[in-house]
């Protein structure tokens, strides 16, 4: 009784164990799950790769995304979770090296500009789905306000000490300048993209991304729509299949099925042995059930075994008169039992 309540205690805690498990195990590249409604979201479809050798080419999926830029006087081309399908040729303001992880970039003229470096983590900006890319190419300097007008000071006339002073104030104010870095390389910016996903509802709409708005041309504001951004049930969230799950469960109801009925009928009805066992006759009827098919499978099996010895007929006498004797015997044998059978 004490193993079985042991078993069961250490069966729930396993259970226990491998959901807390679960729970803390990372999410892969391109998933997210929401902290408000707790659905997962795996954006790796939309992401767009070069076609393996072999495989047919879909003219539809030739290269990444792109969007138009209407107004803004160039077209974009995107990737999510991933750089870019096409290769760069002259990245602005970027190391080469650094060119193939460009996520998002739009061209003018021969000139390449980079909006964005790969990113795979997607965030939630409450109940907002975002993906941001940022490092690319450097943001244009502002324009440097106007220069107010210098009012000239009056000369003031003084003694030579004077004069000495103002110029070594004067140099060191030169000495101090040239230590000093320009002010353009401390507020260095780079341009920035931010994706704005949202959940396509229609099965038979494709995915598509498009062009919002740029500000100050530093940052890029992009809306995608898709399927993949409806978000599932975590699936994640559990180590075994449906089928373990349901073996679990049932090896737990077993469990306490035959522990509560042996606590009862040990305690309540006063029963000692096998009969602690509840339902003890249904449990022992079909073990003897069992056991006597075992016995008329086993003994019908036997008859067509064969035997080592066989049957021969055993000879009454040589002549005939000793058969007939014997013939004549069986008849009155026979008759006499049939006389005491009628009466």
């Amino acid at each position: 009784m004490k193993t079985a309540l042991t078993s069961l205690l250490v069966l729930l805690a396993c259970s226990l164990g491998s959901v807390q498990a679960a729970s803390d195990k990372p999410l892969k590249p391109c998933t997210v799950v929401s902290p408000t409604t707790e659905r997962f979201f795996d954006l790796s479809g939309l992401r767009r790769t070069l076609p393996k050798e072999g495989d047919k080419k879909k003219d539809a999926d030739e290269g990444s995304w792109h969007a138009r830029g209407y107004d803004y006087g160039a077209n974009f081309t995107v990737n999510f979770c991933g750089p870019v399908v096409e290769e760069l040729s002259d990245v602005q303001d970027l190391d080469k090296k650094l060119w193939r992880n460009v996520s998002a970039f739009y061209e003018r003229g021969d000139r390449q500009y980079a909006i964005g470096l790969e990113n795979s983590e997607p965030i939630f900006r409450g109940r907002k789905l975002i993906l941001n890319y940022t490092g690319g190419s450097l943001c244009p300097s502002t324009p440097s306000k106007r220069s107010s007008p210098v009012s000239l000071p009056r000369e003031i006339i003084g003694d030579d000490d004077d004069d000495d002073d103002k110029k070594h104030k004067d140099k060191d104010d030169d000495s101090d300048k040239k230590n000093k870095k320009p002010s353009s390389e401390k507020n260095e910016r780079r341009k920035t993209t931010v994706i704005s996903l949202l959940c396509e509802s229609d099965p038979l709409a494709k995915s598509s991304i498009s062009f919002v708005a740029a500000v100050d041309e530093c940052t890029y504001f992009f809306e995608g729509r898709s399927r993949f951004a409806c978000g599932i049930v975590h699936a994640d969230q559990q180590t075994l299949s449906p089928g373990g799950v349901f073996g679990v469960i049932a090896m737990i109801a077993v469990l306490v099925y035959f522990v509560g009925g042996c606590v009862y009928q040990r305690t309540v009805m006063h029963q000692r042995g096998w009969r602690q066992l509840p339902n003890y006759a249904m449990w022992a009827g079909i073990w003897r059930f069992f056991s006597d098919m075992f016995i008329i499978l086993t003994s019908s099996c036997a008859r067509f075994m064969p035997s080592r010895r066989g049957y021969s007929r055993v000879s009454l006498g040589a002549d005939s008169r000793g058969r007939g004797r014997h013939d004549e015997s069986e008849n009155r044998l026979i008759d006499q039992l049939d006389e005491e059978w009628d009466d």
